[in-house]
């Protein structure tokens, strides 16, 4: 029974890594379209600025690490079950995937083009974000502290995904924006287009992942 569990454990983490590296393929051509950052990130350069002000010299990644370990810490205390191996996994392996694929594909040279290029490019980055993020979700094995923020008020109001996902990012943007974040047409589109996008995969993915999960049980 034990190896049962560990070997479903294992499955639903490498399910997990897969729909984590769609996703930030996703992030990677949303990057290179070079329209705006995301919503979290615009939260998270105001915060930046906010410290530069209080006097506080921390670089933009450490306020990134340290908004999420706050995340997590809360979440911790309030709803402990939501915080798995997965949620690590999204911390440590996001940037090395985005690195990889950014050196991918920077020979697309997207920035250099006009809107009409980079507008469906940064569409298509969304699309691809919000599927993935579904299969890290339905993956049942923890998802990135920013991305639990909109899962767990999602699951313990009720409210669909997509709504709550797109009330989460336009607070995160307003509040960095007020805070001094810079926020581009990329991120008004990401802001609204991603939640309600996630909402479409959601049932999708859901039977990727429990096929997925038969499989394993008839192997065994």
């Amino acid at each position: 029974m034990r190896n049962i569990k560990f070997s479903e454990t294992i499955l639903r983490l490498v399910i997990l890594f897969c729909g984590l590296t769609i996703a930030h393929l996703g992030v990677t051509l949303f990057l290179l379209a070079n329209l705006g950052a995301d919503p979290f990130n615009v939260l998270i350069q105001g915060l930046h600025i906010l410290t530069q002000t209080v006097g506080l010299t921390l670089t933009h990644g450490t306020v990134h690490m340290s908004v999420c370990f706050l995340i997590i810490l809360i979440l911790l205390c309030l709803a402990r079950n939501y915080v798995k191996a997965g949620t690590i996994i999204c911390m440590l392996c996001g940037g090395p995937i985005i690195d990889f694929f950014m050196w991918l594909l920077n020979g697309l040279a997207i920035e250099s083009t006009g809107l009409t290029v980079k507008i469906p490019v940064l569409i298509l980055g969304c699309v691809i974000l919000a599927f993935g993020m579904t299969i890290v979700i339905r993956s049942e094995a923890g998802t990135g502290p920013n991305d639990l923020v909109a899962v767990v008020i999602s699951e313990k109001c009720g409210f669909r995904f997509g709504i709550t996902r797109v009330i989460t990012d336009s607070i995160f943007v307003l509040t960095g924006f007020i805070l001094g974040g810079k926020v581009g047409i990329g991120t008004i589109i990401c802001a609204f287009l991603v939640g309600f996008v996630a909402d479409f995969f959601m049932p999708y993915s859901d039977k990727i992942v429990s096929v997925l999960m038969r499989l394993r049980q008839n192997s065994n």
